[in-house]
């Protein structure tokens, strides 16, 4: 922003351009690939040719280098057609940047290439079926043999398991404990790698969800990223940026259906007049869409905050997602609400963008680990 509350110009630019793009390429498909369960690879790879498969890689290894503010208006935009198209994307971008931050010149060189373009795709992979929000509990386990590490484990709810090709894996190098953890990138071709069945999920129906099972997988030291016992730190950092993503998710999804709602109740007529002539409906629209835009400004401080590297960027991007997933699901179950039952038909987009943001309360930290984040911060001042 160049004066308070303004986007810039090229901030503008790069809106209008994922906002066209979602127009064209998602937004008249969105309900189809998720009543056919259908992972839109072809889009995913277009949105790759726009830049938006390294939004915030360094422009050394072909990224666009942006900002997170920047990403947020780009993920805020796609989700307004299909948040689980988005939040795919957003998962992406996190793996892809935790090797451009932490990693070696001959990692990057190796990976980032075909990773930037969206040619190949990469995962995070961090919880595990026994560790969820106690992740530094996490147990899969990689011990060092003869210059690789043979990793054994199993990895949860992993956004892109058995579909993508690369994933970034939290291990347990060493002891129990955060310290314990690194950091591995591991090759879906992996001998030893393989995949459970595909979840069946609530919502994110065009986004592929599974186990990932590693039995023996011999993995080059020189996959490692950084030094052994960071790990951990890669995978918080990491998270910063991915819970401000899964917020603008969240906006997104629920400024479509404000938008929705707002067309519907003019057109819809009870009582001898449309129900948006009812000071109930207005006051409700009213709430939605104070409500929305008072998340909106946390998360593009928080993002700005991220950017800089301020000392209180974590705290900040909680207190956004937080509040910004809460709304969110918030604004689209009162839309829901004005729609009357016809909300709750698939021949509308309503209960579709209910289902997947019901998740973003849970993925990337859930909303009770955020407030720990913020209320723990606090504590230390």
């Amino acid at each position: 922003m160049t004066e308070q509350f303004q986007l810039s110009d090229d901030q503008l630019a790069i809106q209008e351009m994922a906002r066209r793009f979602t127009a064209d390429a998602i937004t008249p498909f969105a309900a189809q690939w998720d009543e056919d369960h259908e992972f839109p690879r072809e889009v995913v790879k277009a949105a790759g040719e726009l830049g938006f498969g390294a939004i915030y890689i360094s422009e050394e290894m072909g990224g666009i280098a942006l900002g997170r503010l920047e990403s947020a208006l780009i993920f805020e935009a796609l989700s307004y057609g299909c948040p689980a198209t988005a939040a795919f994307i957003s998962v992406h971008n996190m793996a892809s940047w935790i090797i451009d931050r932490f990693g070696g010149a001959e990692l990057k060189q190796r990976y980032l290439p075909a990773l930037v373009t969206m040619e190949k795709l990469g995962s995070y992979c961090l919880t595990e079926p026994g560790s969820g929000s106690d992740a530094a509990a996490l147990r899969t386990t990689a011990r060092l043999e003869d210059g690789h590490y043979v990793v054994n484990g199993t990895k949860q709810f992993t956004t892109g398991g058995g579909v993508n090709d690369f994933y970034v894996t939290m291990v347990r190098t060493g002891d129990n404990g955060a310290k314990g953890i690194s950091c591995l990138v591991i090759e879906k071709d992996m001998p030893g790698v393989s995949f459970g069945a595909p979840e069946r999920k609530l919502g994110w129906n065009a986004s592929p969800t599974a186990q990932v099972i590693f039995e023996d997988v011999r993995v080059p030291v020189q996959n490692r990223v950084g030094a052994e016992g960071d790990g951990f730190r890669f995978a918080m950092a990491g998270l910063d940026g991915g819970r401000l993503n899964i917020g603008a998710c969240s906006l997104g999804g629920a400024q479509r259906c404000l938008d929705e709602a707002i067309a519907y109740v003019k057109d819809r007529k009870q009582f001898g007049q449309p129900i948006a002539d009812f000071q109930n409906t207005q006051f409700t629209l009213a709430d939605m869409a104070t409500e929305l835009e008072a998340a909106r400004a946390l998360l593009y401080l928080a993002a700005a905050k991220v950017t800089a590297n301020a000392p209180d960027k974590t705290r900040f991007a909680a207190m956004a997602k937080r509040l910004a997933s809460d709304t969110g699901s918030s604004v689209v179950d009162r839309a829901l609400q004005l729609f009357g039952g016809y909300g709750y038909l698939r021949d509308y987009p309503i209960e579709r963008f209910w289902r997947d943001l019901r998740v973003h309360r849970i993925l990337e930290g859930t909303n009770e680990i955020m407030r720990m984040i913020v209320g723990r911060d606090l504590l230390r001042q």
